[in-house]
């Protein structure tokens, strides 16, 4: 610690107060932001704060959350409010160091966390004098702008994204030109109906099971893991690609290897789930190096003939909307979520040529790369300001002031 940074319980640099009730009967739209223990929750009419403000979470879920307010607001009484003693403070250094402490931590735990004034101010804290104060806030505040562009980026590609499978999967490509063929309300002659709608005259409609063949994984009891092969789980199974570098590990006879071994262009179902938005996701393998095998919550489902039928081409249609709603429609519901094989089977998906097929891979592959650039930006950008804040917040790197600060 610096020797210029100050030791001080809570209660000697701010108070600690309550938010307002807010009943649905007195509840008027407005522009005032209501924040709640998860934050901003409406509008209202009126405010109870006028002034920027620290908010805190107090029960719950949220206990222990800390927000910034950057305008006039209504809180409500699931969050405590911050006032500073001393008004020359930096609002945005305090932001950063409450989160940093994670309050949750010090919640008195009932039937559900909650923390009080009173737990709050109790708590010790080491911070700078002003100009430093600003200085961190600052770098941190600019890694956190970073951060926030590059994951509007991330989502605007991923809307992006969505759009152009809608219209891949519905109008496809015109293999001459290299161009989405016309809506049918441009040009209906170019379009036929189906069980599956209109749909371009060349391309056909079939039941998955006369394409493919489905296998449920394999079972085995607790004490066979944490040792011997490679296999995949239900969280492995949500990216496009299966990626093979930190799987979990099976003890398995070769039997069970032979029998439940992933080929290259093999196509994995989440069969069960917790969440019913979870079931079905799909995952491609794309390697052929090594033994891998998959668990009971999933089927593995391998094409026939993967020329007229390309794996990564029907690995993105099984994650686009229209299949996923579909799917969903034959899911069962228990416990948890499920999908069968035989559910499976029946279920319609379209058949482009082969050609067509590559093509859009090719664009699915273009826009997939971008969002994959910015995610890795984003987790650089993550890494370093868990670093910066372990640093600034700590004392342990010292901020120099500059006669431009």
């Amino acid at each position: 610690m610096k020797d210029n940074w100050k030791g001080e319980l809570i209660e000697n640099i701010f108070n600690v107060s309550s938010g307002a009730g807010l009943s649905e009967a007195n509840f008027k739209p407005g522009s005032c932001n209501v924040y709640g223990g998860n934050g901003i929750i409406g509008f209202h009419s009126e405010c109870t704060n006028k002034n920027i403000e620290l908010i805190i979470g107090r029960v719950g879920a949220h206990c222990g959350n800390v927000y910034l307010t950057k305008k006039e607001s209504w809180i409500t009484d699931n969050a405590l409010i911050i006032s500073f003693i001393d008004k020359d403070v930096s609002y945005n250094f305090w932001y950063y160091l409450l989160k940093h402490l994670h309050l949750r931590n010090y919640a008195f735990q009932s039937a559900q966390p909650v923390i009080t004034g009173g737990i709050l101010k109790r708590i010790k804290v080491s911070f700078p004098p002003l100009p430093q104060q600003q200085k961190i806030a600052k770098i941190l505040s600019t890694v956190d702008n970073v951060i926030e562009k590059t994951e509007s980026a991330i989502a605007k590609y991923q809307a992006i994204k969505q759009g152009l499978m809608h219209d891949l999967f519905t109008r496809g490509i015109d293999v001459n030109t290299g161009k989405l063929r016309p809506t049918p309300q441009d040009a209906p002659e170019l379009y036929k109906d189906s069980a599956l709608g209109l749909i371009p005259k060349d391309w056909e409609v079939e039941e998955l099971g006369s394409i493919g063949e489905f296998k449920n994984g394999v079972n085995k009891d607790k004490e066979s893991f944490g040792s011997g092969t490679p296999f995949v789980n239900i969280s492995d199974a949500y990216p496009e690609v299966l990626n093979t570098s930190n799987l979990s590990k099976v003890e398995v006879t070769s039997l069970e290897k032979s029998i439940y071994k992933l080929d290259k262009g093999d196509i994995i179902f989440v069969r069960s789930s917790v969440k019913p938005s979870g079931v079905g996701y799909t995952t491609l393998y794309e390697e052929e190096s090594h033994t891998i095998i998959y668990c009971g919550f999933m089927i593995r489902f391998r094409l026939d003939d993967k020329i007229n039928h390309n794996p990564f081409y029907y690995n993105n249609y099984f994650r686009y909307e229209d299949f996923r709603r579909r799917l969903l429609c034959v899911s069962t519901v228990s416990a948890n979520t499920n999908v069968n094989q035989e559910s499976l089977k029946k279920l319609l998906c379209i058949k482009p040529s082969k050609e067509e097929q590559i093509e859009t891979n090719l664009k699915l592959i273009s826009i997939t790369n971008k969002i994959q650039t910015e995610q890795q930006a984003l987790a650089k950008y993550q890494q370093l300001k868990a670093g910066l804040l372990q640093d600034l917040l700590t004392g342990k790197v010292e901020v120099k002031i500059t006669n431009n600060d």
